[in-house]
Order: structure tokens, then C-alpha cells, then sequence
């Protein structure tokens, strides 16, 4: 998978926009490269633009657990995400939105740019 990472500075959120095929060592990349940038900009916000992958891989169970590897990368609880996705991926990124809410992390999943955001910069 592929990514392009840009600070917007004037609302405080990391905005990335995703190619390719999103796959678990392409996501824990991203994942690690997002909480990098984060630290640096004392930001806690980030909106993640999946509308122009390919498809997706991973299974159940890898997805389940993918919220467990999230420390040992940098990613911890306290930062907001909002994961814009094409309705055909919904299922895989709905069942992650459920892993990590019940994990702790304050992620959600929108169709559209606008309703992300606002759910995003809604403190």
C-alpha cells in the first residue's frame, strides 16, 4: 500500500490519502509512519483516505489482533481516527472499527469526506 501523509496545521489533524492494496504489513507501515508524524506535530487527530485502494487483505482473526500490535509501533490510545472508505470495503473496516473501539481507540469509519471531519474535529 501507499500513502501520502499532510499536516493540516490549522485544524490540528494528519490527513492521509492511501493507494494500492491495503495489506497488513502495508497498514502497520502506514499505522507507524501516522504516530510518528502525530509526535512530532503534537497532534492527536487523523483522517485516513482509503477511497483509492485497490481492495483489501487480511483475515478475521489478523484483524482482530491488528489493534494488540498498535503499542509496539508507536500508535497509542488518546488519538482520534477517521477512516474514509468505498462501500465495497466496508465490511473488512466496519469489523476493524469494532476491534479498536473495544480496544480502546476512538476510530470510525464514514463514506464521505465531510462526515469524517466533522466527526474528526468534533472535540
Amino acid at each position: 500500500m501507499e500513502w501520502h501523509i499532510a499536516v493540516n496545521e490549522e485544524y490540528q489533524y494528519v490527513e492521509i490519502a492511501t493507494s494500492g492494496v491495503a495489506d497488513k504489513r502495508g497498514s502497520l507501515d502506514m499505522a507507524k509512519a501516522i504516530a510518528t508524524v502525530l509526535r512530532e506535530h503534537k497532534i492527536n487527530r487523523a483522517l485516513i483516505d482509503h477511497r483509492n485502494i485497490d481492495s483489501v487483505s487480511g483475515g478475521t482473526l489478523e484483524v482482530y489482533h491488528r489493534p494488540e500490535q498498535f503499542p509496539e509501533i508507536g500508535v497509542i490510545r488518546g488519538i482520534k481516527i477517521a477512516e474514509i472508505v468505498k462501500p465495497e470495503h466496508q465490511e473488512f473496516f466496519k469489523f476493524l472499527e469494532v476491534v479498536c473501539v473495544n480496544r480502546g481507540y476512538e476510530f470510525s469509519v464514514f463514506h464521505d469526506q465531510e462526515a469524517a471531519l466533522a466527526w474528526l474535529l468534533n472535540s
